[in-house]
């Protein structure tokens, strides 16, 4: 059974390793959302003095409660990505149950994105609160094999518990970036006669853009991806089910990259290939590996575990 080989898979170092990258991930989220609160209470004392500061305590703890229960929500409409009935994607709710059961985890919400890019994410605080997305085209390019083999990747991140600190990451870097779009109507200097953008709001404007960026690019490791790949690749047994879509999404996300505007840039992340293209602000946030090395690596895995094809019942 698959839930035996799974779990013997997370035994003896795999589960030391297992637990100490979800203590790392709890550890940056508590960092992220301290750093919120910090540059609010800040910004605050700033404008407004003590009055500033009374006003930016409750908007930060407003901020970091809505960061920590509603990220997911926040990354969902960034791909404008909807609930689905069994009835809608039976095989889709098929390929999730199969290997939610099969590693002892409880069933995750499902969206699709209209998105005619093949692309895929996952999203939310814990396997309980988890969702999974994927797009119409990642449905329409890959078999089901293909399907599985990314599907166990999305949940890799779940049960890895990286989705929590990426998700509250992309929240917090949306906020940034908006404070940074709104930073050009704030009275930060210069006088009520000038015409035009405030110099120094458009210099707050430049600093806090970058900054966004780079809050992502602390937060979240490369190494993340590797780790979902092996451990998706593990779940279902078929690394070679990967690697094969991984080169259709890369193909696919080269030919239809999708627009670069804040949220969803904040967010590209999430997903399972950057959906973004390159040079520009996309540079700014990716954080995906080069697709190359993560395809050697899943060849590499079947070489030396010899998994192939799962043989699905019909």
């Amino acid at each position: 059974m698959l839930s035996m080989f799974y779990r013997t898979w997370a035994t003896g170092p795999r589960l030391k390793e297992y637990i100490v990258h979800s203590h790392h991930n709890g550890l940056k989220t508590a960092a992220l959302l301290g750093l919120l609160t910090a540059m609010i209470l800040a910004v605050g004392y700033w404008l407004g003095g003590s009055g500033g500061l009374v006003f930016a305590v409750v908007l930060s703890l407003a901020l970091n409660t809505g960061s920590y229960f509603f990220s997911d929500k926040l990354a969902l409409r960034s791909m404008r990505a909807r609930p689905v009935t069994e009835a809608e994607f039976p095989a889709l709710y098929q390929i999730v149950r199969e290997l939610a059961t099969e590693a002892g985890q409880p069933m995750p919400r499902l969206y699709v994105s209209p998105a005619m890019q093949p692309n895929a994410f996952a999203t939310g605080r814990n396997p309980r609160h988890a969702a999974v997305a994927v797009t119409v085209g990642i449905t329409q390019l890959l078999d089901r094999r293909e399907l599985r083999g990314v599907i166990g990747h999305e949940l890799s991140h779940v049960y890895n518990r990286d989705i929590l600190i990426s998700s509250v990451a992309a929240a917090l870097a949306g906020i940034i970036t908006m404070v940074a779009q709104l930073a050009i109507f704030l009275p930060l200097g210069g006088s009520d006669d000038d015409d035009g953008p405030n110099p120094a709001s458009l210099l707050l404007m430049l600093i806090l853009g970058p900054l966004a960026a780079s809050v992502i690019q602390l937060a979240i490791s490369r190494n993340r991806e590797f780790q979902a790949d092996a451990s998706g690749a593990t779940l279902t047994r078929d690394p070679l089910a990967l690697a094969s879509a991984l080169e259709k999404i890369q193909y696919g996300a080269q030919r239809m990259p999708l627009p670069a505007d804040g949220q969803l840039a904040t967010s590209a992340h999430l997903m399972i290939a950057n959906p973004l293209r390159g040079g520009g602000i996309a540079s700014l946030f990716s954080t995906h590996p080069p697709m190359a090395e993560r395809i050697r690596r899943l060849h590499q895995q079947a070489a030396l575990t010899g998994t192939g094809p799962v043989q699905f019942q019909r």
